[in-house]
């Protein structure tokens, strides 16, 4: 038998080195792989490029790969990200203890929003270079990637104009040659990181605050209010340039300029801290007083059950929360004096979040459309959908956004809501002709029903009863599927007042990108730098599944796979 030794070297190799050759027969290890010489071994643990999640809103940008659970980065759009290189006034000493000049409110946050919606002497190029600076600073110091190409799925607001429209994806086509953007909507979003198909969500934003009700992921109805964190951080800023006016004895601070002279509310307490006073210090205070008995029988027995339970947690709420009339000072930084501080009753942070979003005016009827506080509206949202809609939303009201993360404002609006629907029912007649329409309606019912029963009983008659009042009949064969049917499905929650939490608009976006889901507004780049958005189909229902289509002998199909138009669903 010829050993390892006797073997003869193969042509292919060397004389000399023959003895370096391994034995095939033998176990050996094979011979790494690499890439380039100074690189690491190829191992990876992707099959393929993730895509991109994008989620521009008002006054930041959130950035981060898909099948992740939160962003990469978040950025935002005021000066101090705007500011030049080299500029570093903000560090010099005494820069934070200058006199400021007082500062309309309707122009005091425009320095830190990327948009408008009046697009009126609005210069859009502005609006292009900050989208520009903010990716690229995403893609070299957070994400890390390359200039390749990939993937982009874009959050957007299904409100924004047009023109703006078109300069955001001019400028992701134009400036980061990305092949395609999808875009996707917020609120359907926040339906998918909740786990839900449906539901109500409240999402309260910088400008407005937007009620969307989702049904089986799509959106049926909209409601919107300008009461949002703007609003709240202007009560703010009033709040604590009014309690430094009683510490200074001034009756105003700072230089007022000459554009007060119109009248409108002015500040001179700086947005940057005002919102981390809103940040840090904002609470809402449980719904102090009891719901009350509602004796019209217009909500089921499932929403009076719930309202049973949540009667005794507003007890307990009233009687051990510390913080109900809890009116010590609390010192904070002087927005004027870093090195002072101020004294502000704990109270007055839960006052100015709950007469900002909550607070119930006194005539609604002197509160437009578009002021409505947030309970009100979602209670006028959901009367206004389908009874079937109505009662699965009802059941899964989420709240999402940047004032959710106030601490207590959640149940605040679920308990609000709740009491509404057990006062009122579902009419969305409202008021003392209401009230007095009901009481008749019964008066005449209890009327037919007494005549009906002093009637003589004739047993050769047959009982004429209401459909709604009959007994049930029941089949064998519909019983038989009706247990089928209760086998392979699970009980659903509906009619009961009820908040689900949601992990946001860019975790749904990321999920969803991870399942490598076809959006229904897929936007290609050749396709939209050759018209625009012009080239837009114009469909009142438009579905992502391929349709079927003949073509005649004269016209030439398109490859297989090739889309050959495209719409903007929601946002036409």
């Amino acid at each position: 038998m010829a050993s390892y030794f006797d073997r003869k070297p193969s042509s292919s190799a060397r004389p000399a080195l023959s003895h370096l050759q391994p034995d095939p027969s033998s176990p050996h290890t094979p011979p790494r792989q690499f890439s380039s010489t100074f690189s690491s071994p190829s191992v990876s643990y992707r099959a393929e490029e993730d895509a991109i999640i994008f989620e521009l809103g008002n006054r930041h940008l959130s950035a981060g790969f898909a099948g992740e659970s939160c962003p990469r980065c978040k950025l935002g759009f005021g000066p101090e990200e705007s500011r030049r290189a080299g500029d570093y006034r903000r560090w010099l000493p005494g820069h934070n203890e200058r006199t400021r000049k007082r500062r309309r409110l309707c122009a005091w946050e425009t320095d830190h929003e990327l948009w408008q919606m009046d697009l009126r002497g609005f210069d859009l190029g502005i609006v292009e270079d900050k989208i520009e600076r903010a990716i690229r600073e995403a893609y070299n110091k957070y994400l890390l990637l390359d200039s390749k190409a990939r993937k982009v799925y874009l959050i957007l607001p299904s409100i924004l104009p047009h023109q703006l429209l078109n300069r955001v994806l001019h400028t992701l086509f134009e400036n980061f040659q990305m092949p395609s953007v999808t875009l996707l909507s917020p609120s359907i979003l926040a339906t998918v990181a909740a786990g839900c198909r449906s539901g109500l969500v409240v999402d309260i934003g910088w400008r407005e605050t937007i009620i969307t009700a989702v049904y089986d992921y799509r959106d049926v109805s909209q409601n919107r209010t300008v009461r949002g964190i703007k609003m709240a951080t202007s009560s703010m800023a009033r709040l604590l340039e009014h309690h430094e006016e009683e510490r200074t004895r001034h009756p105003a601070w700072g230089e007022i300029s000459e554009e007060d002279g119109s009248g409108d509310l002015s500040v001179s307490v700086d947005l940057a801290q005002a919102e981390e006073v809103m940040t840090r210090m904002a609470w809402c205070r449980q719904r102090p007083i009891k719901p009350r008995e509602h004796s019209s029988g217009d909500v089921s027995s499932y929403d009076i059950r719930y309202l049973g339970m949540e009667e005794e947690r507003f007890e307990e709420d009233v009687n051990t929360s510390p913080h109900i009339n809890n009116t010590d000072p609390k010192s904070i930084p002087s927005p004027f004096f870093p090195r002072q501080s101020i004294q502000v009753p704990f109270s007055a942070y839960a006052v100015v979040v709950e007469d900002t979003l909550l607070a119930k005016p006194n005539n609604l009827w002197d509160v437009d459309d578009h002021e409505q506080p947030l309970p009100q509206l979602i209670f006028k949202l959901m009367v206004s959908l389908p009874p079937d809609v109505r009662s699965v939303c009802m059941s899964r009201i989420m709240v999402t956004g940047g004032g959710s993360n106030i601490p207590g404002l959640k149940s605040r609006i679920i308990d609000e809501v709740a009491a509404m629907v057990q006062e009122r029912g579902w009419d969305p007649v409202y008021g003392k002709a209401a009230v007095e329409r009901r009481r008749r309606l019964r008066e005449i019912n209890e009327e037919r029903h007494r005549r009906e029963l002093s009637k003589p009983d004739d047993h050769d008659t047959i009982p004429n009863v209401p459909a709604s009042l009959a007994p049930e009949v029941y089949h064998e064969i519909d019983e038989k599927l009706r247990r089928e049917q209760e086998k392979c499905s699970q009980p659903t929650v509906s009619g009961v007042v009820r908040g689900v939490e949601t992990l946001g608009a860019w975790a749904g976006g990321s999920l969803l990108a991870s399942l490598r889901i076809k959006g229904i507004v897929d936007i290609e780049k050749d396709a939209f730098l050759q018209h625009g958005l012009a080239g837009a189909k114009r469909e009142s229902d438009v579905s992502a599944l391929p349709q079927r289509k003949s073509y005649g002998a004269d016209i030439s199909r398109a490859g297989i796979g090739e889309r050959t138009s495209w719409t903007l669903g929601a946002w036409a």
